[in-house]
């Protein structure tokens, strides 16, 4: 009997705590606005842009931003947040910071918060969406836009999972963003991902409100009449997300082995170097500020380089050093592409991009080489700078004048000919190149063919 007593309490104590948990999970639009309107300070407002692709640059101005919010004691940090996503790595990171942000956060989405910025709005305290907004799809893809494998899947719903979690809202619906094979009864069936509209957000918890200026959610926060700094990133900030970019990489890259290779192809250090300079310099310097290249692959690279020069100057054809030397200059660019930890590098996705990245680039070097070395001595502009054309005779190229005044005549030859020498003709001394091997000294000779300042004779017809 007792027994029973006590199997009935615990049931009854369950019964009780159920209701109880469910209300620290899921938390409504209104609790969430409200338990941000209750903990503003007095400090002003802080406008945090993240625009464009999620990368290492826009994660390091974030985090920025954050910490200049905090030392100024703001009251709320506003991101106005308009991207298709980016990657993953950059994205964890950013939502770290916001979900560890002393500070209130609200996330305005004007107009797309797709894949990694999705995960970054569930991270903030409130979530506003503008009319015509949406937010959603956020498969892990590789370079190639193919879906990545299982593993990188899995993490991408996790997170998710547990942002959604952090700030009470509904984790399924968060998952199934991922994960098309979720089924979320009444949101989406299974098949589909799910991509949500600004009333769709709203009616399912996942907006908080939705509205059309950065105004209107400041007068619902009761933090209208705060003072609004509009944090922007540096120029350093901005040069660097711009080279950064996977684009101008490629570019840079593209810049760095075109030049190389044209350098191999010509005596000295030219024009060409120097761009490849400029280019390894522009391509590695911001990757290494940015904490994606290392110092070994930057050393790689330049031992790569090394021994190419040592194969094209000093080392006579092509071995070893040259076959080596390649084989590291495309290894450190491919690392160079990967963000990895010492020699740890992430699988799948990451790997297949930098490949396809470094092929692409090579092809278009291959293009480009060829199209230079087919077209540009054709051009008007920078023809005059190659000399094209072959200056024979058969094109009226001549070293100097033809004296046509002594074919013909006949002389003597001062020198023995075998074959060149030097005659007596007309009483001018001269050079002659015979056309029979031998004509002794003293020897009559007779002009026979005058080129430019080729005179050719042989010996004089006894008459």
């Amino acid at each position: 009997m007792p027994r029973l007593l006590h199997l009935l309490w615990a049931f009854l104590l369950l019964g009780l705590a159920a209701p109880n948990a469910g209300a620290q999970t899921t938390r409504t639009a209104d609790d969430r606005l409200a338990a941000v309107a209750n903990s503003l300070g007095a400090g002003d407002v802080f406008v945090v842009p993240i625009e464009g692709m999620i990368d290492a640059a826009l994660a390091n101005y974030v985090d920025r931003a954050l910490e200049d919010a905090a030392q100024a004691e703001a009251a709320l940090v506003l991101f106005d947040i308009d991207t298709f996503g980016g990657l993953v790595d950059a994205a964890d990171q950013i939502r770290s910071a916001i979900l560890h942000s002393p500070i209130p956060t609200v996330a305005f989405i004007d107009p797309n918060a797709a894949s990694a910025g999705a995960l970054i709005s569930y991270a903030n305290d409130v979530i506003v969406m503008a009319p015509g907004a949406s937010m959603g799809a956020a498969t892990v893809v590789d370079g190639a836009g193919t879906k990545a494998s299982e593993k990188m899947q899995s993490y991408m719903r996790g997170l998710m999972r547990a942002t959604a979690e952090a700030n009470g809202r509904n984790p399924e619906i968060a998952e199934a963003m991922v994960d098309e094979t979720l089924e979320v009864e009444g949101v989406v069936e299974a098949g589909k991902l799910l991509t949500l509209s600004a009333s769709e957000a709203e009616r399912l918890g996942v907006a908080d409100a939705v509205y059309g200026t950065k105004e209107d959610i400041l007068a619902a926060l009761g933090a209208g009449d705060r003072a609004v700094v509009q944090h922007q990133a540096s120029t350093v900030e901005r040069i660097l997300r711009f080279l950064g970019a996977p684009v101008m990489a490629s570019l840079l890259m593209m810049m760095m082995l075109s030049g190389l290779y044209f350098e191999l192809q010509t005596p000295g250090i030219g024009f060409a170097g120097a761009m490849s300079a400029i280019g390894a310099a522009l391509f590695f310097a911001p990757h290494y500020m940015l904490g994606l290249v290392q110092s070994w692959e930057i050393a790689l690279f330049a031992l790569g380089v090394l021994l190419l020069l040592i194969e094209a100057f000093v080392v006579p054809g092509f071995g070893l050093a040259g076959i080596t030397g390649i084989l590291l200059t495309l290894f450190s660019l491919g690392a160079a592409l990967i963000g990895n930890v010492g020699l740890q590098f992430p699988s799948g996705g990451a790997i297949t991009q930098a490949i396809l990245t470094l092929a692409a680039t090579l092809v278009l070097v291959i293009i480009f080489g060829y199209s230079v070395g087919r077209y540009l001595p054709k051009s008007e502009r920078f023809g005059h700078l190659i000399l094209a054309p072959e200056l024979g005779s058969a094109a009226g190229y001549i070293s100097a004048d033809t004296d046509d005044t002594l074919l013909g005549q006949v002389g003597i030859a001062l020198t023995t000919l075998r074959p060149a020498g030097t005659a007596e003709i007309g009483g001018r001394r001269v050079d002659v190149v015979s056309q029979s091997t031998f004509v002794s000294q003293g020897e009559q000779i007779e002009v026979v063919s005058v080129r430019g300042s080729r005179v050719e004779v042989r010996p004089a017809r006894v008459s």
